[in-house]
Parts: C-alpha cells; sequence; structure tokens
C-alpha cells in the first residue's frame, strides 16, 4: 500500500497520508515519503499545498507501534527534518483536518499556513500521557498562536478538544461540515494557487519570521522582500489588470524591463 497519496490539480498539490488502519499514524517509512515529498513539491513549483488523511482521520500522531532501530535521536532528526520543510514551504500550505489530528499529526496540521477542519475533528497534544514531551515544532508553533499560558494548558494536561475550541483558539482557521470541506478546500486552494507566487513566498516567510523580529529587523525584511517582488512580472501584471478591470494571470517570472511584462519568457 502506498502511503502516501500525492495528486496535482492545476497547481494544486495534495497530499495524503494513507496508513488509514492506523488513523494515519505516521511510520518510518510515511516520514520519509513526507520529507520526499515537500522537497519535491518545492522543485516541481506548485503553487499550493493540501495535506490531509484518508480514511475519516487526520494523523493519529507516530505510529509508537512501528517497529524503528535507529537512535532516538536519528528519528528525532527525520522527524524535525519533516517538519521544518513544511513551516517553510514557499507555497501556502492548508492542512484538511477530518476526526482526529493529534501529537504530531496535530502538529503538522498547526505547521500548515491554513486549517480547514470538520466539526467532528479532534484535536490532542497528546505527549504527555504517553510519557513523552511535544515535538515537531508544538513547543515553538503553540504558544505563538495562542498564548504560552494556554500552550501550558493544552500540552501539560494532554486534554482533547474539538474544533469549536480549536478555532476559538485560533488553531483552526475554518469549521466546515463535512460536505462541504472537499469545495472549501478546492475553492481556497485555487484561490491561493491563482496568486502571486513570489509575492506570497515572500509574504509567508515575513510572517512566520516577524514574531521573532524586532520592528527594525521586520521593515528591513520587507524592504527586501519588495525588492523581490518589483522584480518579477506580477507587479506590472497586476497594475495593468487593474487598469483593464480584469483579473490578473500571476506567473511569478523575473520581469526584463526591454520585454513585454505578458510575454516574459522562465
Amino acid at each position: 500500500m502506498t502511503v502516501l497519496l500525492s495528486t496535482d490539480t492545476g497547481g494544486v498539490r495534495t497530499l495524503t497520508l494513507n496508513r488509514p488502519h492506523r488513523k494515519n499514524a505516521i511510520d518510518p517509512e510515511l516520514w520519509g515519503a513526507l520529507r520526499h515529498a515537500l522537497v519535491r513539491a518545492t522543485e516541481d513549483r506548485v503553487r499550493a499545498l493540501v495535506l490531509t488523511g484518508a480514511g475519516g482521520a487526520f494523523c493519529s500522531g507516530a505510529d509508537l507501534k512501528s517497529v524503528d532501530t535507529r537512535h532516538p535521536l536519528d528519528k528525532l532528526r527525520a522527524l524535525n527534518e519533516v517538519a521544518a520543510l513544511l513551516h517553510e514551504l514557499p507555497v501556502p500550505t492548508i492542512a484538511k483536518v477530518d476526526g482526529v489530528a493529534v501529537g504530531a499529526g496535530w502538529n503538522l496540521a498547526l505547521g500548515c499556513d491554513l486549517v480547514v477542519a470538520t466539526p467532528q475533528a479532534r484535536f490532542a497534544q497528546i505527549f504527555t500521557r504517553r510519557g513523552l514531551s511535544p515535538d515537531c515544532g508544538g513547543t515553538w508553533l503553540l504558544p505563538k498562536l495562542v498564548g504560552l499560558q494556554q500552550a501550558k494548558r493544552l500540552a501539560l494536561l494532554a486534554d482533547m478538544i474539538d474544533a469549536e475550541e480549536a478555532r476559538s483558539l485560533n488553531l483552526v482557521t475554518w469549521v466546515v461540515p463535512p460536505d462541504r470541506i472537499d469545495e472549501f478546500v478546492t475553492g481556497l486552494a485555487d484561490r491561493l494557487a491563482a496568486g502571486p507566487p513570489v509575492a506570497l513566498a515572500q509574504t509567508k516567510a515575513l510572517l512566520n519570521e516577524g514574531a521573532d523580529r524586532t520592528l527594525r529587523e521586520a521593515l528591513a525584511g520587507e524592504a527586501r522582500a519588495q525588492a523581490a517582488n518589483f522584480a518579477t512580472t506580477d507587479v506590472p501584471e497586476a497594475y495593468a489588470a487593474f487598469a483593464e478591470n480584469r483579473e490578473p494571470r500571476f506567473t511569478g517570472r523575473w520581469y526584463r524591463p526591454s520585454e513585454d511584462p505578458s510575454c516574459a519568457k522562465q
């Protein structure tokens, strides 16, 4: 059985964790497949990425029953690489969550830029119930999203919370009925894929980095990002589209002043 399914529709790539018999718990094979898929998403110039799970569950965390003879540090090194690749991916990412998203599974969802969940979704930082502490970026992500006190509550008590509570804590972006979530996520991903790829990548990186920067550092980063944006054909294309009362066609190509932006080549 293929543990990770990958499908492309237009500029959107959907990665589906495919171990439904284990509620998509991640074993070494799936960790490796995820790493490879995230690297490929950058190389293939995907415009947006959706991460989801098969069989009515998102992900029940790392598969503690899987046989892995590696030293724990080697195991965590592989896990950390996946978490970092997902967080730093230069395209917008969406977690589509149905059923359980616990432990490392929840932190993979939190590593995405946007989270869409059904009312049936359930979330838990399950680690302390297993005698463990959070991993997969949870100790960095949670305090930034919910503040230190709520992060401690979720991590220390390991309570299961529902989708509405997760949304009230800013851990879920939208809660959508099961019969509408596919259509909703497809529309959202298509909107992101139609956006200016360089500007979206710059915006994502600036927001990710901003919480750890001073104002002056953030301003300097914004200036560098805008310089990169102005070096693409997307800026003159956006201005032309506005003047012509039409939707812009963004490509992220480099801008050569001697060329017509609409005809610029890679």
